[in-house]
């Protein structure tokens, strides 16, 4: 017999802790799902074990995270960690774990996946030894560890953070490619104004790019293009600059372009979403609160939109406190009291988004691989020759391009690939993204087993009858 919420929450990110702590504020069942061990989602990531060494090193963004995790924890909400969801709908969703699993109905829903690291297909970007600095932030949150003199290529706030956490740890770093366009500073600086409404993340972005400018490190500005080259892994990185061609010996290179939502729940979900050309990505269309086109479903935080952990948490508080108002817990009145100071500060953080999101747009080089042997879908390993020649044929989006290549239909359900697809169709043929459109993600959106489908209880009936 499934069970009953009045809120499940998918993630325990910021947003997806504040939705809970907001709903148990108004007396709401709360229950969270995520698939790490604790509370944190990947921007606090191990906060409520981390060593005071290690919180040093990643700063006080990180540390804000630890009394967030301890009013989660005290909030009363039922946390399901290392947990799947696989299926999501109207009736509720479906999960699994290592200690079991089921069915769960909820009143409402709030999908608060986060971010994903944008996909950076060049020509060897699937070879050992080359990961996202993402990546390379996780190793450094969840177990201590880093890799001497990788190459960090790219840009983006993330890239300058982790190169800074890297020097603080006293790792070396062999080089950094500067990825960043130079016409995107000068069209960035109309965007200035407006950012200054954020001096403190401002002045946090001066003062890391300031730590690289004062240290060793080896900065190579105005990188139009980038191969990573060897055989069996990594053995050097190739690019090319305003005076040619460069190459560097190294074992280790740490890509990143940007985040973008993880929208696969939400586009399983069904509800409408929308192609933002500025953070070049979808995402879900919701209003102020979060709620999506369907009645059930609100997302919160990155997955609704890239702006930042203390965005996200004001973003699910407001979701958290929606859901009561539409379960009948709080009247009109009393949401938009709360929801005042909540809209106005979210606003305040969101200020800064245009300046971050004109200043590191990725090149298009980046996003969309020109070279017909640059991997598009790892599942599959589809290239993008096999996209081009589908194109070709007269292949117009993603979901057609299943059949002519399986892109997308691996393990990922097309969450690695999508936005490449998408924006490599979009490319071929002249269409718009929007117009291209994105994968219709099927359930199970993650890989179980038929035993997680069938469900715990009829597996122990037939093996007992």
């Amino acid at each position: 017999m499934s069970q009953r919420v009045d809120l499940a929450v998918l993630g325990s990110g910021p947003a997806g802790m504040a939705a809970a702590v907001a709903a148990r504020r108004h007396g709401l069942s709360v229950a969270l799902f995520d698939e790490q061990e604790g509370p944190g989602g990947q921007i606090y990531r191990g906060i409520e074990s981390a060593e005071a060494g290690r919180t040093a090193i990643l700063g006080p963004d990180y540390a804000a995270g630890r009394p967030l995790a301890a009013a989660f924890r005290a909030s009363g909400a039922t946390h399901h960690p290392r947990a799947t969801v696989w299926r999501i709908g109207e009736d509720g969703l479906s999960w699994t774990s290592p200690d079991g699993g089921g069915e769960i109905e909820a009143g409402r829903v709030v999908v608060a996946g986060g971010a994903m690291e944008r996909p950076f297909p060049v020509k060897g970007w699937t070879l050992p030894g080359v990961m996202t600095a993402g990546a390379a932030q996780i190793l450094l949150k969840s177990a201590g560890r880093v890799a001497d003199d990788a190459v960090f290529i790219g840009c983006g706030p993330l890239l300058a953070l982790v190169a800074t956490q890297y020097l603080k740890a006293g790792v070396r770093i062999r080089a950094i490619l500067d990825t960043t366009q130079p016409r995107s500073g000068m069209a960035a600086l109309g965007h200035l104004p407006a950012a200054l409404a954020a001096p403190a993340a401002l002045a946090k972005g001066i003062g890391m790019l300031a730590r690289i400018a004062a240290s060793q490190v080896k900065v190579f500005r105005r990188v139009e293009k980038v191969e990573l080259l060897g055989e069996a892994r990594l053995s050097a990185v190739r690019w090319r600059g305003p005076d040619g061609w460069h190459e560097i010996a190294t074992e280790r290179a740490f890509l990143h372009q940007g985040v973008i939502p993880n929208v696969n729940t939400t586009m399983a979900a069904g509800c409408r979403h929308v192609w933002d050309e500025r953070q070049l990505s979808f995402r879900p269309e919701t209003d102020d609160f979060g709620r999506t086109s369907l009645d059930w479903l609100l997302a919160a935080g990155d997955g609704a939109g890239i702006a930042g952990a203390k965005a996200a948490a004001l973003s699910g508080a407001l979701a958290g406190h929606a859901a009561a108002h539409d379960l009948g817990r709080l009247d009109a009145a009393g949401l938009e009291t709360l929801a005042r100071p909540l809209i106005r500060a979210r606003r305040r953080e969101l200020a800064l988004r245009p300046f971050l999101d004109t200043l590191y747009r990725p090149a298009q080089a980046m996003r969309v691989p020109q070279d017909d042997d640059v991997v598009v879908c790892r599942c599959e390993e589809v290239l993008r020759g096999d996209v081009a020649r589908a194109v070709a044929e007269g292949c117009p989006g993603p979901n057609q391009l299943k059949s002519f290549t399986r892109a997308g239909m691996g393990p990922c359900q097309g969450r690695l690939c999508g936005h490449t697809i998408v924006e490599t169709i979009a490319a071929l043929s002249g269409a718009e993204p929007e117009a291209v459109g994105y994968y219709r993600i099927r359930m199970p959106m993650k890989p179980v087993t038929v035993g997680d489908i069938v469900g715990p209880t009829i597996l122990k009936e037939e093996n007992h009858g």
